[in-house]
């Protein structure tokens, strides 16, 4: 490698003066004072005072919120809270505004992620820094729109830009496919010869982390908030009520205490800290994360211009030709890059290389040059008097971005480095960040874990926040990003937090496939069945630590190994890894190698019957004196029912929206407790709820007992159960053969559950389906479930039964309409709009949790909704596609996989009508549609009705 390489090898021994920042301590911890590529920092703009001691401001006794943090998010969110109304809301920081990580940022934003939550998420930020904040203060908070690049190297990154750009259509996020002469038009200083294409965002740009964080404080403050500076927090209060639920009480700090009810922990990569202050376990780490900024770069703000090969540019209201001297006569932007192009004055965007794990941001004449490495550095010892300080750049670490930033830019070989930026930041298991009420405390909310994404989605996330505060639940679907979505035995893990959060950090610049799994932190949680499953083939994917049946391979066992950290740290990366490889074959937009395993698991189910594994669902009792009225208030449907019934229903947030989907077994009292439920007197629900969502539904529920003071128990029995699913025509033969009991119709009608026998074991049977064939469910105690499983396997032998998986379910579930939630389904989706009127009892006058937000919705007409797609043509889909209505975009599909009985995709999304009038039966009857798939379009098929099996005769064993 050329200059810019030897450079940062000789930097690595004895850094000379030229590289900028002087040579500084090593590995062992930050450094208070060096140099970043912004012109000021707010520390530098308060002058002497920054070195004062003592608040900035005398400390108030009482407040209505306490945020802890001045970074971006505690920013954001004080300034929503205030201008949501709330009153005395205090911000408190330990030394200066963004003096932890927020001040070095490289405060990127991109607008497309794969997410459709995230999109809007980003353009609230993107609409706050750039538009209000200097509409309310008459400050500019440094935002500058010069554009933002993806790189697609191969054919898949350039698949998955594609797949955002059909996205963004839904969203208004102007997005172009460029080819690699267009996009070398757009950056003269790039290397296209090894690009497939790119995806160009003319709208993204750029932010000040000083001037946001300076513009949002003022802006609070104007409305009756406070930030108060130099003032660290040592301690939270909590009391304890007279139901014995823990609540925040004060914040102590150096200075004195502040009576609250409420406090939210936007402390970085310090919240940890702040947590273990309340007993709140918040589960993230702290890495190193870098950039360098180079030396001038003559005339790269205005380098589109001035790029030898061009000529001349000529405008007019319809065109943008680029006349070339070596080509003719048109080699470059396409019509509609027009406008956009004019409009941001033609800087140099910002550019994301994936593949090379790279970004470059337009740094004034110069460019940042940064990355996420396979071997970040974990900030094992957090210091709580770091402040405004950076560590020592790791050259051997960061040199592995420079190969690919000048293979990219290759003006950057012969550029010097002017600084170097290396801090702290905050990596998650998940790479999401950490939001919402903490489970073990009340009053206590978080904002933190934002892995290096803390600036761009600091505004939207701010908002969201403030609306959790105020009302209970955010205003969007936040369950990705909700602390609840953890399971409580995993957030104070140490082996699985750093495992996974370093994974995410390793991958965070990987294709975002739709069916990937982690390899770190895997085989935390598994049922009795794993290791019976694995040697049959089992191909587990992960949720929330447990293990669960993916699919099953006839190519002999895949075991998960333990984590390598693909080679870094001295660690031996896997070789033939068989379950490594089986994943690497998802890696694909098309259809995996194993598509037709799958089709065979689902077709056997349709055919005779198939067996599930799902002892990975969470199974609560909810028992006590007031049982059933918690059980009105909180499910839709009416579950007060007999002893024996079982219902399907939902529970809903005061907004109507949608926190789960459930089904409730109404038991009858009993003295004696059994592995098969409690002892109790009154009213008695035994509820089963998908695992992957298990601790969010405890959680909802947990809240709602609270805040109602309902006198009940909700006892988790989730590790005590398992759960064996046998569906198909077949099923009711082959367990004749194992249980004790009649299954006629007549004998045990469907959406029912008794007490019974399973080759000598007692598990109690419910007759219910998730695919859409007769079939039961069978709860097993732990200590039954292999001889119960090896049971029915042997019965089934002479009647086809195959062993199938959550993939299986997926494909199967989605032919039948079934809804999955977070998918189909989620706190902001109601389900009047996703076809679950049925679920609700609004016909009875009991009151129940979002009930008034139904009827109103029912009375005003539904705004959109949820709507099943078919295409004949054989395409793979995957969610995310947009979907066309008579020629205008009006949704996006939420979740698609390929129906293997009706041999079609199926997709499911919700539509608006674009004059924004309710969406009517007629509406979604009436039109033409079309679902688009990385920007080709696909004539699509609407049905109000499932295109399998409508008149549900194949569950009441009718075939």
């Amino acid at each position: 490698m050329a200059w810019l390489s030897r450079a940062l090898r000789v930097a690595a021994t004895c850094p000379p003066p030229v590289l900028g920042p002087r040579a500084l301590t090593g590995r062992a911890g930050p450094t208070t004072e060096k140099s970043v590529p912004y012109q000021r920092t707010l520390k530098e703009a308060q002058g002497p005072s920054a070195v004062a001691q003592g608040p900035s401001q005398p400390l108030p006794s009482t407040a209505n919120v306490v945020v802890i943090g001045g970074g971006s998010l505690g920013c954001q969110t004080l300034y929503h809270l205030a201008k949501l109304g709330v009153s005395g809301a205090v911000l408190l920081e330990r030394e200066r505004l963004t003096s932890g990580t927020t001040w070095h940022t490289a405060g990127l934003l991109w607008q497309l992620r794969p997410s459709d939550v995230e999109v809007e998420l980003l353009a609230h930020t993107r609409r706050v820094v750039s538009r209000d904040l200097e509409e309310e203060t008459g400050l500019h908070t440094g935002w500058i729109q010069n554009g933002g690049l993806f790189i697609a190297s191969n054919r898949q990154r350039l698949d998955e830009y594609k797949r955002l750009m059909s996205l963004g259509k839904a969203y208004g996020v102007e997005s172009h496919v460029l080819s690699p002469a267009e996009t070398k038009a757009l950056y003269p200083l790039m290397n296209v010869d090894d690009l497939y294409g790119t995806l160009y965002v003319p709208h993204d740009g750029t932010m000040d982390p000083a001037g946001t964080c300076t513009t949002l404080a003022r802006a609070a403050a104007a409305r009756g908030a406070q930030v108060i500076e130099n003032c660290p927090v040592t301690g939270i209060h909590v009391r304890t009520d007279d139901f014995g639920v823990r609540r925040v009480a004060a914040v102590e700090t150096e200075h004195g205490s502040i009576q609250t009810p409420c406090v939210v922990n936007c402390a970085g990569v310090w919240a940890s800290a702040v947590g273990r202050m309340a007993g709140v376990k918040v589960p993230l780490v702290a890495m190193h994360h870098a950039y360098v900024v180079t030396e001038r770069i003559e005339g790269i703000q205005s380098m589109f211009c001035p790029a030898p090969h061009i000529r001349e540019i000529t405008y007019n209201l319809t065109h943008l030709f680029i006349w070339c001297s070596d080509v003719s006569p048109q080699c470059g932007l396409r019509d509609s890059l027009h406008h956009s192009l004019h409009s941001q004055g033609m800087n140099m965007p910002n550019v994301r290389d994936h593949d090379a794990s790279v970004y470059l941001r337009l740094q004034g004449d110069a460019l940042s040059v940064g990355g996420y490495e396979a071997n970040p550095i974990f900030w094992e010892e957090v210091s709580d008097k770091f402040a405004f300080g950076l560590f020592d750049l790791d050259w051997d670490v960061f040199t592995q971005h420079i190969e690919g930033a000048i293979n990219r830019v290759p003006v950057l070989e012969k550029t010097g480095v002017k600084s170097t930026v290396c801090g702290p930041e905050s990596f998650t298991p998940d790479h999401k960040p950490l939001m919402g009420e903490a489970p073990e405390l009340r009053g206590f909310y978080l904002g933190c874990g934002f892995n290096s994404a803390g600036m761009m989605l600091g505004g939207g996330c701010g908002q969201e926040l403030a609306h959790w505060i105020i009302q209970g639940r955010p205003e969007k679907d936040m369950y990705s990003y909700d602390i609840r979505r953890f399971h409580h035995l995993l957030t104070d893990h140490r082996r699985w937090i750093r495992e996974r959060s370093h994974e995410s950090y390793a991958k965070n610049y990987s294709v975002v496939f739709p069916h990937d799994e982690p390899l770190a932190g895997r085989n935390m949680r598994t049922d009795p069945l794993h290791e019976e499953l694995l040697a049959r083939g089992c191909v587990f994917q992960e949720r929330q630590g447990w293990e669960r049946p993916g699919w099953f391979t006839p190519q002999g066992t895949a075991p998960v190994l333990q984590y390598d950290y693909y080679g870094a740290y001295g660690n031996q990366a896997h070789e033939d890894y068989t379950y490594g490889c089986l994943l690497g074959d998802e890696y694909t937009f098309d259809f995996p190698p194993h598509h037709d395993v799958i089709k065979k698991e689902c077709l056997a189910c349709r055919g005779a019957a198939a067996v599930f594994n799902m002892s990975y669902f969470g199974k609560f009792y909810l028992v006590g004196l007031d049982a059933r009225k918690a059980a009105d208030w909180l499910f839709s449907a009416d579950v007060s029912r007999p002893p024996g019934s079982t219902v399907y229903t939902c529970m809903l947030n005061h907004r109507g929206g949608t926190e789960s989907d459930l089904t409730v077994s109404r038991l009858a009292p009993s003295s004696q407790a059994s592995a098969l439920a409690p002892a109790f007197e009154g009213d008695g629900y035994y509820l089963a709820v998908g695992g992957a969502v298990a601790q969010h539904n405890w959680s909802h529920i947990s809240t709602v007992l609270q805040d109602q003071k309902f006198r009940c128990q909700l006892i988790d029995s989730s590790e005590d159960l398992g759960m064996i699913s046998i569906q198909g025509p077949a099923s009711r033969t082959i367990l004749q053969e194992v249980l004790d009991a009649d299954l006629s119709n007549e004998a045990f009608p469907f959406s029912t559950h008794k007490l019974v026998r399973a080759a000598g074991h007692l598990v109690r049977a419910m007759r219910l389906s998730f695919v859409g064939e007769l079939g039961w469910e069978l709860h097993v105690p732990r200590s039954a479930c292999v001889p119960v499983y090896q049971a029915v396997m042997t019965a089934g032998t002479k009647h086809g039964l195959v062993n199938a998986g959550y993939r299986a379910i997926d494909s199967l579930s989605i032919e039948k309409g079934y809804r999955h939630w977070h998918a189909d389904l989620r706190p902001d989706d109601s389900p009047l709009e996703a076809g679950l009127a049925f679920t609700c009892k609004l016909k009875s006058a009991v009151p129940f949790l979002g009930r008034e937000a139904l009827e109103k919705q029912r009375a005003h007409g539904l705004p959109r909704r949820l709507v099943c797609f078919t295409v004949d043509e054989k395409v793979p889909m995957f969610g995310l596609e947009a979907i066309w209505r008579n020629g205008q975009v009006v949704g996006h599909i939420r979740r698609a996989d390929f129906g293997f009985f009706i041999d079609k995709t199926l997709a499911y999304g919700y539509i608006r009508d674009p004059s924004g009038g309710p969406v009517s039966l007629d509406f979604v009857k009436s039109g033409d549609y079309a679902l688009e798939r990385m920007g080709v379009t696909y004539p699509a098929q609407a049905h109000l009705r499932s295109p399998f099996d409508p008149d549900n005769k194949r569950v009441k064993g009718i075939y």
